[in-house]
């Protein structure tokens, strides 16, 4: 595993308040030619059977889950649990010694009553939790409907979600058409270092729940975290990617969740520097990034230290902030824009929303001419997602763009530089027709 850290500005004005921020690449290693056998995994399902997944959803959810029994090895776990308004288990989380049965049973998974996402969420923490071993758990919810029985307040969802991480189950989620409530979904894939994805129609669906087994398979690290130690002459940090983190005595501890084979991670990490009384170099932080290497399921420990050196204010007048780092800023300030744009249409205000995505268009805009080759294609991307999803607020479906700026945001702001092999949002195109209302069963 390796990280660098790089800075905006390496110099700074003595005797002057400023900011310095650092963008931190983290690169997992790939799967080793001679890395021994996979260390087994566990998948545990939590399936929505509420009376709006009746149909294709529910049909094309039960297909994606039997193709994915059949990807995992007999050695792995898997588990189903199953709620509307009452919880089963109907496949107790076990090794798959018996994929026919399973398969079975995923069959046999019928619609019925109302949504109590927090019950059935709950009962797959204590089956995954049973059989997880040493390499951890994913949790992936599967919901269409807005939770309206049991625990339905975000907040407290996605705290249950942060506490099941530190005992190494990751929750991942993937809402399902145009009812459910986006804030719940992501509350728990943020606070669960999860993935949050959206589908609208049941191919999509099954091309994400696939993906989340691939992930899963394709684990070289897990259990990250990154302990940021903030030095004397620095005042405070904020965390721009919005990743979970917790205060600890001398800075702050960073959830980043598993690393797949080869992939690269950036977060941007902004510091508040007062006033600098002496010349020369200083710290402002020291970066411990520690992981749990697979198959091996050994800790490692990597540590950066980054410093900034204190001139003349008239030397420092003339410093070049980097381009890679500034950009990298603008296009994460894109990500939190939507989050709060995802926000604001969920409360219902379409106007606010819309002024965020067209704050954001102009400052994504404003940096696309002098972009570094290695993040304009980023920007371009982001240009076009920011346009499709200003006219879909403007005239098109409020809840479908709510939806999309919410999952794309969180894919971005939590996993920015993972590469997907399916989209994080669906492609980008013409506004679909409103779809009809989900509705359960009461």
């Amino acid at each position: 595993m390796r990280i660098t850290a790089h800075l905006d500005v390496e110099m700074i004005a003595i005797e002057t308040d400023d900011q310095v921020s650092v963008m931190i690449e983290l690169n997992a290693p790939p799967v080793a030619a001679d890395g021994g056998e996979r260390v087994p995994g566990t998948l545990q399902v939590v399936l929505d059977r509420s009376g709006s997944m009746r149909g294709g959803r529910l049909t094309g959810a039960k297909t994606a889950l039997s193709s994915l029994v059949d990807r995992l090895d007999p050695r792995d776990h898997f588990g189903l649990v199953v709620f509307d308004d009452k919880v089963d288990v109907a496949v107790p989380a076990t090794r798959l010694a018996d994929k026919a049965a399973v398969k079975r049973a995923i069959a046999g998974v019928q619609t019925r009553g109302s949504t109590d996402l927090s019950g059935g969420y709950l009962r797959g923490l204590q089956e995954a939790r049973r059989v997880a071993g040493a390499a951890g758990a994913t949790v992936l919810i599967i919901s269409d409907g807005h939770a309206n029985v049991g625990i339905t307040d975000p907040d407290t969802l996605a705290r249950v979600a942060a506490e099941a991480y530190t005992h190494r189950v990751t929750t991942s989620t993937l809402g399902f058409g145009l009812g459910y409530d986006e804030r719940i979904m992501s509350g728990i894939a943020r606070g669960g270092s999860g993935n949050e994805h959206f589908a609208e129609e049941p191919d999509t669906a099954a091309a994400l729940i696939a993906g989340e087994v691939e992930g899963l398979l394709a684990q070289t690290a897990q259990a990250a975290s990154l302990h940021v130690r903030l030095a004397p002459v620095v005042r405070d940090v904020l965390v721009v990617n919005d990743l979970p983190a917790n205060v600890v005595d001398d800075g702050l501890l960073i959830e980043l969740g598993s690393f797949y084979a080869g992939e690269t991670r950036k977060l941007v990490l902004t510091f508040d520097v007062p006033a600098v009384a002496a010349l020369g170099l200083n710290e402002v932080a020291t970066l411990t990034f520690t992981y749990v290497e697979l198959p091996a399921l050994a800790q490692h420990s990597v540590t950066v230290p980054v410093h900034v050196n204190a001139v003349p204010g008239d030397r420092a007048a003339g410093r070049i902030p980097d381009p890679v780092v500034r950009t990298e800023l603008v296009y994460l300030r894109a990500q939190q824009a939507k989050r709060r744009a995802s926000n604001l249409l969920n409360s219902g205000d379409s106007a606010a929303a819309l002024k965020e995505i067209r704050q954001a268009q102009q400052e994504i805009a404003q940096a696309q001419p002098g972009a570094p080759e290695a993040l304009a294609a980023d920007l371009a991307e982001e240009a076009a997602t920011l346009d499709y999803l200003a006219r879909e607020t403007e005239t098109g479906s409020a809840s479908r763009a709510g939806k999309y700026l919410s999952a794309s945001s969180q894919a971005r702001l939590q996993k920015r530089g993972r590469k997907y092999d399916t989209p994080p949002v669906p492609p980008i195109g013409e506004p679909e027709s409103e779809a009809e209302p989900d509705q359960d069963n009461t």
